[in-house]
């Protein structure tokens, strides 16, 4: 492909990655005419079954609890969005960044962070469960479509800045750091080590930076919208965190007696503007500090280079603690949690004593395999599930699966 011709080429600043100069994927394959290695992966991961899965997966409501709440598909659609955005202002490549987005969910489980937490629990003996290192088993071997290879066989930019959009994941001394300290990095990510270095002890780049932040502002964002809607706290209790109160005098200054539904939608694109924006300045700042001349240099750079300010750090952790009083740990939220776990653990429990019980293909060679191997064979199996299928499975094996309506 000719790198003079489209595809934006022009604007991207020389520390972005540059998709003409792709560090290459695992099964080497021709170059497309028509589109550069991070928009084919990015048509890849689209097209997959997991990602389609991910619109009947928890964010953090229920399926059952209304239609216009987040699934893990609209979140994973508004992280992109502002992905995008950001790595449009700070002249990153915007396809990577949007791959990124786009995957980052692709190995949660159903029900959410409940889901996940179950799961971690039940593969305690067998090396646990982290559902960013199940988004890299999901695009290097659980999908299976194509004749050449397992997975997606996506570029070597897009694998690492998925496994390590939070940070490294080793030292210098290649021992674990961050939330592995003290222990051992998940399988799915020890497993791919031995087939391509992603270089897990250095920061990822720019374009992963920006998804990562994104993910935060849309979670922060759509958990305020959805709790209001649901009723699980009022307007005038955001008046107790002064990021959000400030808001909200704005608005209601701008349009006293607006409506509430329109009250909510103004705080709540005031929020991820503000947040949005707070990124861009400070970005801009730390990159004219470190003038990197390449992507690279952002790698190495020792520190988070796209993310909040100081300000907006402390703002934003006391939106969270906001959040997690109010939304997470509300007691409609918490009883509906306490089933689902349910759900995820009677079926782990019976797929292990009995692993016969899951379907095929997922029910063959059994026999050849190790404990740890048939566990790590029915945690791919609950981890794919919808929140739907779960239910389903638990209906067809047990008589008392729980009501969530």
């Amino acid at each position: 492909m000719n790198a003079d011709i489209g595809f934006g080429a022009q604007s991207r600043a020389v520390y972005a990655e540059n998709p003409f100069r792709s560090r290459g994927r695992l099964f080497p394959e021709a170059e497309s005419p028509t589109r550069t290695p991070f928009q084919r992966d990015r048509d890849r991961i689209i097209h997959s079954s997991a990602f389609r899965r991910l619109k009947h997966k928890t964010q953090v409501f229920v399926y059952h609890e209304g239609d216009h709440f987040r699934t893990r598909l609209t979140h994973t659609i508004e992280v992109s969005q502002i992905a995008r955005s950001l790595a449009r202002a700070l002249r990153l490549d915007e396809d990577l960044a949007e791959c990124l987005a786009l995957s980052h969910d692709l190995g949660h489980t159903p029900f959410g962070h409940e889901g996940e937490d179950v799961m971690h629990e039940c593969m305690a003996p067998f090396d646990g469960f982290d559902h960013n290192a199940q988004s890299l088993r999901v695009v290097t071997h659980l999908e299976q479509r194509y004749a050449d290879f397992d997975g997606l066989n996506l570029a070597w930019e897009t694998l690492e800045g998925l496994v390590k959009h939070n940070g490294p994941l080793v030292g210098s001394d290649g021992k674990p750091i961050g939330k592995f300290q003290g222990s051992v990095l998940p399988f799915a990510i020890r497993d791919y080590a031995d087939k391509q270095d992603l270089l897990l002890d250095t920061w990822p780049g720019g374009e992963a930076q920006a998804a990562a932040i994104a993910d935060d502002i849309a979670y922060d964002a759509h958990d305020l919208d959805d709790g209001l809607r649901a009723g699980l706290f009022a307007i005038e209790d955001m008046r107790d965190v002064p990021f959000l109160a400030n808001i909200l005098a704005e608005v209601d200054a701008k349009y006293p007696g607006l409506e509430e539904s329109r009250r909510i939608h103004e705080i709540v694109r005031r929020s991820i503007t503000r947040m949005v924006e707070d990124v861009i300045r400070e970005a801009v700042r730390n990159l004219s500090e470190l003038d990197p001349q390449n992507a690279q240099d952002i790698r190495m750079a020792g520190k988070c280079l796209v993310g909040f300010s100081t300000g907006m750090t402390q703002a934003e952790g006391e939106v969270k603690d906001f959040l997690f009083a109010r939304v997470y740990r509300h007691e409609d939220v918490l009883a509906v949690r306490k089933l689902v776990a349910r759900v995820v653990r009677d079926l782990f429990g019976k797929f292990h004593s009995d692993p016969g019980l899951m379907p095929e293909p997922w029910n063959i060679g059994m026999n050849e395999l190790s404990d740890a191997e048939i566990a790590r064979r029915i945690c791919d199996y609950i981890a794919g599930m919808t929140d739907r299928y779960a239910i389903e499975e638990h209906r067809r094996l047990f008589d008392d699966t729980p009501d969530l309506g």
